[in-house]
């Protein structure tokens, strides 16, 4: 593979077919990216994958989410962790940052949508996507390491009474997850890829998968796609921050990105490919796509749909806080089971692992209410009525060991679009800001979740929190952020063809969440993955 180039020619020069640093370039190291790493590296091609964060051993993680400079993203200050929080006008979202994104602090779920996913949204009709997506969505699992979860928690023990009390049991089960349940704490040779891939210790059942997992049992993609890309030749450059993409006369494009040097020392790096895969998620892929259009040597011709149809899983995150000192909610994997209370609707119980408590700062009692003056008349009466319960509940010294998380989700769609402006601590720069589009924003309450949190409170001992946002702003939280560069027939329609080519630019690709183009309604990294796979496939191989 040719070493990357710090002098290559300007954008305006013409690239003979011999020129390129590299066959291909990903933006990006999460689920969209690492597959393309994985599936063009088999092709024969030459593959650069270019990550903003940086690369991460299991002992580097932080033991919790305390520990903020390992733990939270926000490198002006810094912190250069694997956890992303960012609040736009609209919408919260959790992301996640790092050789091997987002699955550095998913919560390893992989559950296939239903059947409404592959017939709605910008995509419809364009393929019968659910037939050609099954063999994909079996790939991935099987790289994945998808298997059901045999140790249930405690959490899982009241979901599964709330399943009878709405009876609705049949319909609660555990959740398909990248776990090794191996040996506890045993390490033992590759169980996946026979022998190539790393060793993996068993699971210790510590709760602590979306802060990091500090034994090797979570199968982040940094041990399975891409830790086999790179054993093929694919290079990763982290610490590098992609900040234009721009089309070279004699085709192929010209990727520009700063490499982090030290605390405030950066250098600038240019790099050309015959074609580019953008996989830097919603955030970064959108964000990108936005300035470029906006820059004349950039990709001026893009979509006008581009940053248009994001959405999120509709979802609600309540927290429960127990008064109860005699049971360890921190104990199993980050989501252990799941309960479908009807076709379009599922609820989560989630877990962080022990001493994790860093939300508490972020937490207010959960309050429905159309407005701030009744969200904050409903959180006093409820203060009023229960002070005994929320003064033991808030005062339990660990966070996680006392607290379970609902997460709760329905495939109900109402968009935003997301463009460039200033808000917030970004008045002096432009960013990503949110507006409202098609259908209604995504709700900070609703009804269903509201009445599964109160059910949990009973049977728990509990009270339910909920982020400031929600209660002073009305804005909802997300860990599913999808869309901005959806499938479309025509750049009318979307930013990119079924085959996943930007519409306008041949060569450059868009393989990640911001391509999903309907509200898959469950955790969406199987789906990305899944869609991954199947863009690649229609790659042909080097020489073909």
């Amino acid at each position: 593979m040719t070493a990357p180039r710090d002098d290559a020619p300007g954008p305006s020069e013409d690239a003979a077919p011999g020129d390129f640093d590299h066959d291909w370039i990903v933006v990006g190291s999460g689920f969209g990216g690492s597959v393309s790493a994985l599936r063009l590296s088999e092709k024969g091609y030459s593959v650069l994958v270019l990550e903003q964060g940086r690369r991460w051993r299991a002992a580097d993680f932080p033991r919790t989410n305390w520990d903020l400079r390992r733990w939270l993203w926000l490198p002006l200050l810094g912190l250069r962790g694997i956890q992303r929080l960012t609040f736009l006008p609209h919408v919260s979202i959790l992301s996640g940052v790092g050789v091997g994104g987002g699955s550095l602090v998913y919560a390893n779920t992989l559950p296939v949508p239903g059947p409404e996913f592959f017939r709605l949204g910008s995509w419809a009709g364009l393929a019968d996507w659910e037939a050609e997506l099954a063999p994909h969505y079996a790939t991935a699992k099987r790289m994945l390491g998808a298997t059901p979860n045999p140790h249930p928690g405690y959490g899982d023990a009241v979901l599964a009474e709330v399943a009878r009390d709405l009876g609705r049991a049949e319909h609660h089960r555990p959740t398909e997850v990248g776990v090794w349940f191996g040996e506890p704490g045993v390490e033992t040779p590759d169980p996946y890829f026979g022998g190539e891939g790393p060793p993996r210790s068993g699971c210790t059942l510590c709760g602590a998968c979306m802060t990091g997992c500090r034994h090797g049992a979570k199968n982040t993609l940094d041990r399975n796609y891409l830790y086999l890309a790179e054993k093929r030749g694919a290079g990763v450059l982290a610490d590098t921050r992609v900040t234009a993409v721009r089309p070279l006369a004699g085709g192929g494009y010209a990727v520009e990105a700063r490499t982090r040097l030290g605390p405030f020392r950066w250098r600038r790096r240019r790099f050309t490919a015959r074609r580019v895969v953008l996989a830097g998620g919603v955030l970064g892929t959108v964000e990108l796509l936005l300035r470029m259009k906006e820059d004349p040597d950039g990709l001026p011709a893009l979509s006008p749909r581009t940053g248009d149809l994001v959405r999120t899983n509709s979802e609600a995150l309540i927290y429960l806080l127990s008064e109860r000192g005699d049971v360890d909610h921190s104990r199993g994997i980050a989501i252990g089971s799941i309960l479908h209370t009807d076709d379009h609707s599922h609820v989560e119980p989630v877990r962080y692992g022990r001493g994790s408590g860093f939300f508490r700062l972020l937490l207010l009692p959960h309050a429905p209410g159309p407005t701030l003056g009744a969200r904050l008349r409903r959180m006093a009466a409820d203060l009023a009525r229960r002070p005994l319960r929320y003064l033991r509940a808030w005062f339990r010294p660990d966070l996680a060991r006392h607290s379970t998380v609902l997460l709760y989700m329905r495939t109900l769609d109402g968009f935003l679009r997301l463009k460039l402006g200033r808000h917030g601590w970004r008045l002096w720069t432009r960013g990503l800001a949110s507006a409202l589009s098609e259908g209604p924003a995504p709700a900070a309450f609703m009804e269903e979740a509201t009445d599964l949190a109160r059910r949990f409170e009973d049977k728990m001992r509990g009270v339910a929190f909920g982020s400031f946002v929600e209660t002073l702003f009305g804005v909802s939280t997300t860990a599913h952020i999808l869309g901005g560069a959806c499938i479309g027939a025509d750049r009318e329609s979307g930013v990119i063809g079924p085959d996943h080519q930007v519409h306008g630019y041949e060569g450059l690709y868009v393989v990640d969440g911001s391509a999903v183009s309907a509200n898959p309604g469950v955790n969406p990294s199987l789906t990305i993955t899944a869609m991954a796979e199947r863009a690649m496939s229609l790659v042909p191989p080097k020489g073909a």
